[in-house]
């Protein structure tokens, strides 16, 4: 929908010897753009007031990838062979799959039925479009080793209603999602704009920032074993798209609490508080579902304090105090996952580069 200013000069009533004269608009100030609820022209993209979405937006582009393009056939035959995965690895890479092949579609719903319509910045929404893009590509990617596999599809694909662990993680979200996405839903309220800002603070921190991270762990280490190498190396491409995300989506909740200050209010924080530490159970649980024994050299009483680390830094960086004050990171080598910019691939099934153009920075 076009929105312009209402610096509008009205044309002179026509005569059959003038035309009607055109109207003139008010070109966009890049001062005048806001994250939310702006009046300026959302189809013009430049004058860039907010670069910093506009680079992280090159940043996706250059960071390009396929699923295809990953060589699966060693999979495929340590998936075969009787001996070649304990009953506990199968469970960890079935798990996985259940809630990732869904997650990321409902990621993609979010971005374009909810979020997008809501963000006035067009700098911000050109990154949204290509956020959207990569949720698909991780779709595909799991579908992709599904596939593969030859995993039974219906099981894989209803485990978000079959499997409780993976159901209360996306019971959890689905609010927020619909909050958004009801067509009466407007922002330009303090309860609205409130409304928004929680959804994408569930969305950057809790989902992207924090619900993957058990399963990116878990392939991550299998991969480090030698093991389902192929499904390892999409997870390592998909951690680093869903860095850029969360990245990007705290980024973007910082400008808005810039210029609307007064949506942070001590309730508003008491409550996001409260979801981090319920978003923090829900995964934990879902760590002590899909290692009900110790594997790979870890055990879900590791990941407690995993996502206690991860929840404390996510919290500090859209401003609130750590909420477990003093955890530690017990998988370090996942931080060198996400920060390595450009080399050969960890897991030596081929030599890649990543970006197609210009250099990343990871944040």
């Amino acid at each position: 929908m076009l929105t312009f200013d209402d610096d509008i000069t009205p044309s002179a009533p026509a005569t059959d010897a003038q035309a009607p004269a055109p109207q003139t608009f008010k070109r966009v100030n890049a001062a005048d753009k806001r994250i939310i609820n702006a009046k300026t022209d959302v189809n013009q993209l430049v004058p860039f007031k907010y670069k910093w979405a506009w680079e992280k937006y090159l940043a996706t582009c250059a960071n390009h990838w396929m699923p295809q393009e990953v060589n699966m056939t060693r999979d495929i035959a340590l998936w075969k062979d009787p001996n070649g995965l304990t009953e506990d690895e199968r469970r960890i890479v079935k798990r996985n799959l259940g809630f990732f092949v869904t997650a990321d579609s409902l990621a993609a719903n979010n971005i374009v039925l909810g979020t997008y319509r809501h963000i006035t910045a067009p700098e911000c929404r050109q990154f949204l479009l290509r956020q959207a893009f990569e949720e698909a590509i991780h779709t595909h990617a799991y579908q992709y080793i599904v596939e593969s596999l030859g995993l039974d599809e219906a099981e894989i694909f209803n485990a978000y209603n079959e499997i409780k662990s993976i159901r209360d993680k996306d019971e959890f979200l689905i609010p927020y999602i619909e909050a958004i996405m009801d067509p009466n839903f407007h922002t330009g309220t303090p309860e609205t704009d409130q409304t928004l800002l929680k959804s994408l603070i569930v969305f950057a921190c809790l989902m992207e920032g924090l619900f993957f991270y058990v399963g990116f762990t878990q392939i991550l280490a299998l991969g480090r074993q030698n093991k389902m190498t192929g499904a390892a190396e999409q997870y390592q491409y998909i951690l680093r798209d869903e860095s850029m995300h969360c990245n990007f989506g705290i980024d973007l909740i910082n400008q808005l609490k810039l210029e609307n200050p007064h949506l942070w209010t001590s309730e508003f924080k008491e409550e996001i508080k409260a979801l981090f530490m319920h978003a923090v159970e829900l995964e934990y649980r879902y760590a002590e579902d899909t290692m009900p024994r110790g594997v790979l050299g870890m055990n879900a009483s590791m990941f407690k304090g995993y996502l206690r680390y991860i929840a404390n830094r996510r919290a500090t960086q859209i401003g609130l105090e750590e909420l477990f004050p003093g955890e530690e990171n017990p998988f370090p080598w996942m931080s060198e996952m996400i920060d390595l910019k450009k080399e050969r691939n960890f897991f030596e099934t081929r030599v890649i580069e990543y970006q197609t153009g210009g250099a990343l920075s990871w944040d």
